[in-house]
């Protein structure tokens, strides 16, 4: 059984590691086919879209799969199936009702958006890429049912293929769709964008697909479960229903953390350059901090929650049988780990961003400078997801829709004053207020409940800064001499540099990690066989 697990969970992981891979790496070609104006056409659309998918799917799939798991163990099959179907049924109304009103209401987002005659583009245009992303409403929400359905049992094969499968159709149809239209028949970019943010709906056909398929393949011994089936337990789906709900929102929120911030710029971003007589850049502006820009810092993100999430389990586990102890030394371990993978990361993006911009999209100044500012706000993404995490843990989750209202409100206050004196990095900066403000509740609440405070690991994060401090130099030190060398507009020369620069950076940090037993404390058995195959070697 706990083969069987580690399996699944690996298959999934995979499946979901692939996934964001490609969608965060589809953006580079992409950016060369519709150019750096027209991102933010794109990043209009799905900005409300992901808001939308949210709310349609509601984080009930997640809690089916559990609830199914839960009713499985139990012997009690039918409840799983009677739920699954219910789900189905729910979810394909909320779906429609979620496309009818953003299809509906996209002149009214639109015009939200477009607040000045002098933007790049108007009212209609943005309302057509609204309306052409809106499609996957439909589908997605269906989808996501039957991918918790497979995993409630134990089958993590059909939710990662599926997953993969709908990425790969939705980037193919989206490059292709997007070229053709520009380059074979001439049309304009608004088409070409239209095009683009439909693949959302042809990926979920494709990832559907897959589902029926193995909804078929599995079909007859999902149906043999049922005959087992004890019929014991009189279960009725509105109490189901209503756990559900109070077990998702939380994940609902921590899940739109991100879209609900840029959903705040979509809607001050252009009014506020506007007044200060830059419309005619805002779109630009606006496609660099909330699509370019963004799609680098999250890589970071994405790699060290990764690690660090691993470990929040293990936490809720300790917490629930009391061992306090447990706890605080777990905690540790997470916010070290998270720390230690995420800050290195974020300051090789900073002293890297002319060559990391180049090599995603083209040689900017305006988007370095962006970058350079927006880096640092990986590391509050990093701690807000995490530290949500641990408060789901400790049964605490409450507080996380509380700290997130709380960092959204001073997003919002602060956002227009802020743009109007610093223009694109203004908004970044309210992001960091407001982010910086959802952390420090989430940290007091854990100090407060779990009896856990930072204090206990000031040494270690003070070892991770100093190692930062001279890696930041090295790698400072390397760029200046390599610079000169290389042509800055040249985005194969520019993802050379960036490779000599972060071995070199790589190479003194773990030194120092691994010569002071920074990288025992925090990585223990786990660094054992790469130490052997040093060993190995050396002989």
């Amino acid at each position: 059984m706990s083969s069987k697990l580690i399996r699944g969970t690996f298959i999934l992981t995979l499946g979901t590691f692939i996934s964001k891979f490609l969608g965060l790496f589809y953006v580079i070609p992409f950016y060369s086919i519709v150019g750096k104006e027209a991102t933010s056409l794109y990043q209009y659309g799905y900005v409300p879209y992901t808001i939308f998918i949210s709310i349609a799917t509601a984080g009930v799939p997640l809690a089916v799969s559990k609830f199914i798991a839960k009713y499985n163990a139990l012997g009690e099959y039918a409840v799983g199936r009677r739920l699954f179907k219910s789900g189905l049924v729910i979810m394909s109304v909320t779906g429609f009702l979620a496309f009818l009103t953003m299809y509906i209401c996209a002149p009214w987002f639109a015009s939200i958006m477009v607040v000045d005659k002098d933007q790049i583009y108007t009212v209609d245009e943005v309302a057509y890429v609204i309306r052409a992303v809106s499609f996957a409403l439909i589908i997605v929400p269906f989808m996501s049912l039957m991918r918790g359905f497979f995993q409630g049992h134990q089958s993590m094969g059909p939710s990662a293929v599926s997953q993969v499968v709908e990425q790969i159709a939705r980037i193919i149809f989206l490059l292709a769709g997007a070229y053709i239209v520009l380059n074979v028949f001439n049309g304009t970019v608004v088409h070409a964008i239209g095009v683009a943010t439909f693949a959302a709906f042809v990926g979920a056909v494709f990832g559907l697909l897959v589902l029926f398929w193995y909804w078929k393949k599995r079909k007859h011994h999902l149906n043999e479960l049922l005959e087992k089936d004890e019929s014991s337990a009189d279960v009725k789906l509105f109490d189901i229903y209503s756990e559900i709900v109070v077990y998702a929102i939380p994940f609902i929120f921590v899940g739109i953390a991100i879209p609900l911030y840029q959903l705040v710029d979509t809607v001050t971003f252009n009014r506020a350059m506007a007044e200060i007589g830059q419309a005619k850049v805002a779109d630009t502006v606006f496609g660099i901090v909330n699509f370019s820009t963004q799609k680098i810092v999250i890589i970071p993100v994405s790699l060290a929650t990764a690690f660090a999430m691993t470990l929040v389990p293990l936490v809720t586990s300790s917490f629930v049988s009391g061992s306090s102890d447990k706890v605080k030394k777990q905690l540790d371990q997470t916010f070290q780990v998270l720390l230690y993978l995420t800050v290195p990361a974020v300051v090789g993006i900073m002293l890297l961003a002319e060559p990391f911009y180049t090599a995603f999209y083209e040689h900017s100044s305006l988007g370095t400078d962006i970058l350079r500012v927006y880096a640092p706000v990986a590391i509050l993404f990093a701690l807000f997801t995490v530290t949500a995490a641990i408060l789901q843990g400790i049964n605490e989750q409450r507080f996380t829709v509380f700290s997130l209202l709380v960092g959204i409100l001073l997003k919002l206050a602060l956002n227009i004053p802020l743009i109007k004196l610093f223009q694109g990095e203004g908004a970044i900066y309210a992001t960091a207020i407001g982010y910086g403000a959802s952390i420090i509740i989430n940290l007091l609440v854990i100090r407060y409940y779990a009896d856990y405070s930072l204090r206990s690991i000031a040494g270690k994060i003070g070892q991770i800064a100093w190692y930062n401090i001279i890696m930041a130099a090295a790698v400072l030190l390397l760029y200046f001499v390599m610079h000169p060398l290389f042509n800055a507009d040249s985005k194969i020369q520019s993802t050379l540099l960036i490779a000599i620069c972060a071995i070199a950076g790589a190479a003194v940090y773990f030194f120092f990690s691994f010569r002071s037993g920074l990288a025992d404390a925090l990585f223990g058995t786990r660094l054992n066989g790469l130490k052997n195959k040093f060993k190995r070697a050396k002989a």
